[in-house]
């Protein structure tokens, strides 16, 4: 069997719940209410606190800040909550905070995440899973991302704002509305720039199915239509494409409830 591994220089609260096979780097504090899965690898000088629960076998590497008093003048300390899934990546310098009670009182993050150095992910995110947030992005509060995002260096995204499955943004990238799934964008503020068809390749989308949601996105963003216009387009070709029935509803979900407009 395994066994937990804290460096002597580690401060671990005695209430704090390590399962088998935790490490603990030099210089790291983990609080009273953290409870850390089997095999994850927290590394030197980070700070693990507030009502935390992390899964197994993710990495933490040096000096982030996880499960801080979120950035909310509002918070009044109260016993809000921070949910972390398994195998995920969380490179240097990132700071994760809890929730508030103004939303759903919790930050959650996925699973098989791949989050890189100086991110910073506010109170009440929620990211899914195989996302990937590049160097230096800034989530604002309550942001909700889907599965397979990818998010470009230096990436700020407003308070609210929804980024479907799938979707792609560029270096430099400031995302003040919703960005819906499949779609890319790049500037500031953002701009449409085509569907993340390289991302869906390699998640396996058919051909046929690339070049389905490339008509969609004309459609949406190049023949003149309305929103509304575009939504009857995208009902009418689920109708006439089975394979394309389960793409195009993700898409039309998320439309029906994009809270900021949508990139367009």
């Amino acid at each position: 069997m395994t066994t937990t591994r804290i460096h002597p220089s580690a401060i671990v609260d005695p209430a704090a719940q390590l399962d088998d096979g935790v490490t603990i780097g030099a210089f790291s504090i983990i609080g009273p209410n953290v409870r850390i899965g089997a095999g994850t690898e927290v590394g030197p000088h980070c700070v693990i606190d507030g009502h935390t629960t992390i899964g197994r076998d993710n990495r933490f590497f040096p000096s982030g800040s996880i499960g801080a008093a979120p950035q909310d003048k509002k918070y009044a300390g109260e016993p809000t909550e921070l949910r972390i899934g398994d195998r995920n990546t969380i490179r240097e310098c990132c700071t994760i905070n809890l929730g508030t009670v103004q939303d759903g009182g919790i930050t959650t993050i996925g699973d098989d995440n791949w989050i890189m150095a100086y991110v910073h992910v506010a109170h009440d995110c929620h990211l899914g899973n195989r996302t990937t947030i590049a160097n230096g992005t800034q989530l604002a509060g309550h942001v909700h991302i889907g599965d397979y995002v990818t998010l470009g260096g230096m990436t700020g995204v407003h308070q609210f704002v929804k980024i479907g499955a799938h979707a792609m943004t560029g270096v430099h990238t400031t995302l003040l509305q919703d960005l819906p799934p499949f779609v890319t964008c790049a500037g500031s503020p953002a701009r449409p720039a085509g569907i993340n068809s390289e991302g869906l390749k390699r998640r396996g989308f058919t051909p046929e199915q690339i070049a389905g949601l490339r008509a969609t996105y004309k459609s949406l963003y190049r023949q003149g239509l309305t929103l509304e216009e575009a939504k009857e387009a995208m009902r009418a070709r689920q109708a006439e494409s089975p394979d394309m029935q389960a793409s195009l509803q993700t898409l039309l979900d998320f439309l029906d409830t994009a809270s900021r407009g949508i990139v367009r």
